[in-house]
């Protein structure tokens, strides 16, 4: 399961690779072809520059007509002729404003002298003017283009796989509650008959105390069947005394483990904490994290239970010292087919989860995790 996982994660990793790959060449083209543009804008305001000073310096025999027709054709590069003194002569392709005209101008020359060197040519009379162009709106647009373009796509992606993962996630809920509770029914009636054998042999057979391990182990398969069966959907939840519940869960994995497996439950002296719960399905998450820790130790080690209360809410740190893990799977572990082991489905914790966050608003999470030294599991239950 935990090389699915990996396997998982990898085509995750591979699938933005290539969307990037994808983002990246398209912004290259895009950036060669605004160079590509933005030299043909540079020929062409040369081009306009040099109509510019011929009709400056036009006399009878000059074709006036045809120069006018190339400056006339500039529709779309901004420019702006001046004199030595950067005092605006004319101006083409700019908006400006309607006040203060003069001083959006000048505004504009200052940035305009950043952009471009200007282009300057001298008259008859030795003086010089200057021509100032800025890039056109198309290529503004281009030079952008790839960013929003990145932007787009980045957002479609996350769209997707949220879409995705929704529909994932709401179709494997739909298959594990309807397996649950179908199991729960299933378990229903072999348990309801087994409760009457016992009983009839417990009235034949008065003095045997094997009857009543096996009577715990039957009701233990009823309690087990209805928490099947509350899966999927929304739990009773009631007051309960916090500590009656983890001895509950605590006392059962301690007679269900070896006695090389020492379990602790650290609990506040004197102090009663009741917190809303489901008690079946809160134990459940109680005994599968006891569960976890006795084989992440392989049935040698001790764990701790260790109960501390505030005015907001209730925390409950387990700590065992098995095997630990690395920080990258803090979050994996909780989900639904992660698993370490060569036999298992790796849904407990995925369950566990579900049940601590959705069902009891609380929060479970991996507090801490040093490899061949320990885990410790923590939840936070609200007070109501």
């Amino acid at each position: 399961m935990k090389e699915i996982y990996q396997t998982n994660q990898l085509l995750k990793f591979t699938f933005i690779a290539i969307a990037v790959i994808i983002v990246v060449a398209s912004t290259v083209f895009t950036n060669r072809l605004a160079e590509k543009l933005s030299v043909e804008e540079t020929k062409k305001i040369e081009i306009w520059a040099d109509a510019t000073k011929q009709l400056l310096l036009a006399d009878e025999n000059t074709d006036v007509n045809f120069l006018l027709n190339i400056i006339e054709g500039n529709t779309t590069i901004p420019v702006i002729m001046t004199d030595e003194n950067d005092n605006m002569l004319s101006y083409r392709n700019i908006n400006t404003p309607k006040s203060k005209e003069e001083e959006f101008i000048s505004g504009k020359i200052k940035k305009l002298k950043k952009e471009h060197q200007p282009i300057a040519f001298s008259l008859d009379d030795g003086s010089k003017q200057f021509i100032y162009y800025d890039d056109s709106l198309l290529l503004k647009r281009l030079h952008i283009f790839p960013y929003v373009q990145f932007g787009v796509i980045f957002l479609f992606f996350i769209i997707v796989i949220l879409a995705f993962a929704s529909t994932k996630r709401a179709e494997q809920n739909r298959v594990w509650v309807g397996l649950s509770k179908e199991t729960a029914h299933q378990l229903g009636t072999p348990i309801s008959s087994l409760l009457a054998w016992t009983e009839l042999l417990k009235s034949r057979h008065q003095e045997d105390k094997l009857l009543l391990d096996m009577e715990k182990d039957v009701k233990r398969l009823e309690i087990i069947a209805e928490r099947f069966s509350k899966i999927g959907s929304k739990p009773d939840l009631k007051k309960t005394e916090l500590f009656d519940a983890l001895s509950n869960a605590v006392n059962y994995m301690r007679n269900r483990s070896s006695n090389k497996v020492v379990i602790s439950l650290h609990y506040p002296k004197n102090e009663s904490i009741a917190v809303p719960l489901n008690i079946p399905l809160f134990e459940w998450v109680i005994e599968n994290l006891c569960k976890n820790a006795i084989d992440a130790m392989d049935g040698i080690g001790k764990i701790d239970l260790i109960v501390k209360a505030n005015e907001k809410d209730v925390t409950i740190d387990i700590t065992d010292t098995g095997k630990g893990m690395e920080r990258k799977f803090y979050k994996a572990v909780f989900s639904p087919g992660y698993t370490t082991k060569t036999r298992g489905w790796g849904l407990g914790l995925s369950l566990a989860k579900r049940i601590i966050e959705e069902y009891h608003k609380g929060k479970i999470f991996v507090k801490q995790s040093e490899i061949n030294v320990g885990t410790t599991f923590r939840i936070i239950l609200p007070h109501s």
